[in-house]
């Protein structure tokens, strides 16, 4: 259903009822979803893509799993965003972002920036300005 390894028919995640909240964050591929797991706070489900809108090697919307993800949005509040940060996850990003919000849904994007623990002197220009454009205030 979500695209992510399985031994059955759904894999472990779409098995687990408690997951089905609303929200679904849509990933590269399956070893993102290992990664976001890792961190045990995203209690949604994923949509797999299987990687991202790349024109110059040949990569359109129609050979990624969007369509499978358009069947999916029925009872969906929120579709988190959490492709990587390069040129071609940011363009996925935009063109789901475009496809997403005129059905009502919420959109949002994966904060990108410095990593807790990196320094500031050894961080790349567009790492800086993206931290810098999602600050927040301080609560």
């Amino acid at each position: 259903v979500c695209g992510n390894y399985a031994t059955g028919e759904l894999c472990d995640i779409c098995a687990d009822e408690r997951r089905r909240n609303g929200q679904i964050c849509v990933v590269r591929d399956p070893r993102d979803v290992a990664a976001i797991e890792r961190m045990h706070d995203f209690h949604g489900s994923y949509h797999v893509l299987h990687g991202t809108l790349s024109p110059m090697d040949g990569i359109g919307p129609d050979q990624l799993r969007i369509k499978e993800l358009l069947a999916r949005l029925e009872g969906v509040d929120e579709v988190v965003i959490a492709t990587n940060p390069d040129v071609e996850g940011e363009a996925t990003a935009v063109y789901l972002w475009r496809l997403l919000s005129p059905m009502g849904i919420r959109v949002s994007r994966i904060a990108h920036g410095v990593p807790v623990g990196g320094d500031l002197e050894y961080t790349d220009d567009v790492t800086l300005q993206k931290a810098m454009e999602g600050r927040r205030i301080m609560e």
